[in-house]
């Protein structure tokens, strides 16, 4: 049987980051899910879909393969067949996931990925629900939170380090946001799992964060 670590918490709490760090200290893959939803988001931008509109976003499903493949021990985004690595952590695209992360079709769509992923696989797996919904087996849950104040500085700092203007307000109105979107939609709303362990890194590095969850496959 497989080994699954699963990591979720809402956006900016740096889940992506310690997942990687987590799967290459284990050996393990990591699978980056929320790259996955904002490909499907990327792809909606593209096509000048509504992501409110629900049928729109059904429906242009069939449209949009997205996978995921390591070249060089880097995971890359697929959709249909074009890496969009470089465009999917943008504002716009992390807003449109949001929204179209809730349409029942687009979501199975990506969840049988992520669990055929696992099922054959040691993984380390973050999202919004994998504790809760995809990985409900998973050895190790935990749930990867921080103050919105911290996110938000978090992504203000990583625009400026690449040289793009920046309204830190802004982001953190935007952050909130996106945690109310997340947490109240219908569909596998965020929820810490009730045998995940909270973890806050608001005030904890990259590293500590990281030997804590290892820790806990001990």
């Amino acid at each position: 049987m497989s080994y699954q670590i699963a990591i979720d918490g809402p956006a900016g709490a740096g889940k992506s980051t310690i997942a990687k760090i987590v799967a290459k200290k284990k050996g393990f893959i990591y699978v980056d899910t929320g790259a996955m939803y904002r490909a499907m988001a990327l792809h909606m931008i593209k096509n000048n879909i509504d992501g409110n509109d629900s049928e729109k976003v059904a429906k242009e499903c069939d449209n949009a393969n997205v996978t995921l493949k390591y070249i060089d021990g880097e995971q890359v985004v697929l959709l249909n067949d074009e890496n969009v690595n470089a465009f999917l952590r943008t504002e716009e695209v992390g807003n449109m996931a949001s929204i179209t992360a809730k349409n029942p079709t687009l979501r199975k769509k990506v969840t049988d990925l992520q669990i055929e992923l696992a099922n054959t696989n040691d993984v380390v797996m973050d999202g919004r629900d994998i504790g809760t919904c995809v990985l409900p087996n998973a050895q190790v849950k935990v749930y990867l939170t921080a103050s919105s104040e911290v996110r938000a500085k978090r992504r203000y700092d990583e625009l400026m380090a690449k040289g793009e203007s920046a309204d830190i307000k802004k982001i953190e109105e935007d952050i909130i946001l996106r945690d109310h979107q997340d947490m109240t939609r219908e569909i596998s709303p965020l929820k810490q799992a009730d045998d995940a362990v909270l973890v806050d890194s608001s005030n904890m590095t990259i590293e500590e964060v990281a030997d804590k969850i290892i820790s806990l496959c001990e």
